[in-house]
């Protein structure tokens, strides 16, 4: 199968490497259960090469496996014979049924159904934080650099905890300072205070996920924290690594 974020162009080939037929498809549930019964038409599917397992064929790769079909992760082709041969997704499907065939695509698809894929979400969910919370700082900081003198002088020397909680109580208490004289000095305790609450409320992302990581791990992977020098961190970047496959720690 060659995928898309929309719509999955498959191939069906004959044992002897003819080719029966190809066909688009959405990329769907519907989508998939109409390409799986489409190819089962041509007669028993017990192997599908699919390209993207990891991105765009994840879910559907997903679904055959369910089905009880042998997925074969299938790399992009090499450059070079593309050009020569042309690109068509009917083509790039054809292909990768030639690599199961041939037994050129040896590398089976990770299941992405267990604890590995919810650790992997998980994962994405608290780096964005942590991103966007040293975003939110260091803009809080800039804004320390510019801000009226007395202002700085008063949150000068605290640590980034103290200053965070300092900057999140300034509230906007009064409207009429948006114009006349302190008007730069209330937009600077407004956005002090927003960006400060920012800040906490992605640190409370970030925690909330560290735990559920962490009991993600305890529950499905405990032998990895016995290791010395390995946290919860490590471990869960060495699942997402090792990927949902049988015989994956937890499976």
């Amino acid at each position: 199968m060659d995928t898309h974020r929309d719509a999955h162009v498959a191939a069906v080939l004959s044992l002897v490497g003819e080719v029966i037929g190809t066909k688009e498809f959405p990329a769907g549930a519907a989508g998939y259960r109409n390409l799986l019964g489409w190819a089962r038409a041509s007669g028993t599917v017990r192997r599908a090469g699919v390209e993207g397992t990891g991105s765009f064929g994840a879910a559907l790769s997903r679904y055959l496996l369910a089905q009880g079909v042998d997925v074969f992760d299938v790399n992009r082709f090499d450059r070079a014979d593309r050009r020569r041969r042309g690109k068509s997704d009917p083509l790039d499907a054809e292909n990768a049924a030639r690599a199961v065939l041939s037994g050129r695509a040896r590398a089976q698809a990770k299941t992405g159904d267990g604890p590995v894929e919810i650790a992997r979400m998980y994962k994405l969910a608290e780096d964005s934080a942590v991103k966007a919370r040293t975003q939110a700082i260091n803009q809080l900081k800039a804004v320390l650099i510019r801000a009226d003198p007395h202002l700085r002088e008063e949150l000068a020397g605290l640590g980034n905890a103290e200053l965070i909680r300092t900057c999140a109580g300034l509230v906007d208490d009064s409207l009429n300072h948006e114009t006349g004289g302190g008007a730069v000095l209330h937009a600077a305790h407004v956005t002090l205070g927003l960006l400060a609450r920012r800040i906490r409320q992605l640190s409370d992302e970030v925690q909330d996920l560290e735990g559920r990581l962490t009991r993600l791990v305890e529950r499905h992977a405990p032998q990895l924290l016995e290791v010395v020098g390995i946290g919860p961190d490590t471990a869960v970047t060495l699942l997402i690594t090792i990927g949902d496959n049988p015989g994956t720690p937890g499976q």
